[in-house]
């Protein structure tokens, strides 16, 4: 039997726009300044860069709405880190941002039922 979506579910495409979105509040919150979203490259995506006093922060968001394939941290492999390291280097190149140093987050994000999230935000991943 093959389930179909219905229009109340989200659909993985929204689930993830909706968990940047929300990571990208739950930063700016915390003081944090957006730089950019979503910025794309040949080699990759960043979901968010951000000021953090004088630190540029690359941050990536993983959001999951079940935990039977882990705990979305888990998706966060050392492949990844090292490209997020690429890319974060490629991104300074492109843009005159001075800064003092720069770091990788990762907010992960567990979105219930109702729509509410578990956060876990790593800083300097």
């Amino acid at each position: 039997m093959t389930r179909t979506r219905t229009d109340a579910e989200p659909t993985r495409a929204s689930v993830g726009a909706d968990g940047e979105a929300f990571a990208e509040r739950h930063l700016t919150r915390a003081g944090m300044v957006v730089l950019d979203r979503n910025w794309r490259c040949s080699t990759g995506e960043i979901d968010l860069v951000l000021r953090d006093g004088d630190t540029v922060v690359v941050c990536e968001v993983k959001t999951r709405r079940s935990r039977a394939f882990g705990e979305p941290i888990e998706a966060i492999t050392r492949a990844k880190l090292a490209r997020l390291r690429r890319l974060a280097g490629r991104w300074l190149a492109e843009h005159q941002v001075s800064s003092r140093g720069v770091r990788i987050d990762i907010v992960a994000l567990h979105r219930d039922h109702e729509g509410n999230y578990a956060v876990h935000h790593v800083v300097g991943a």
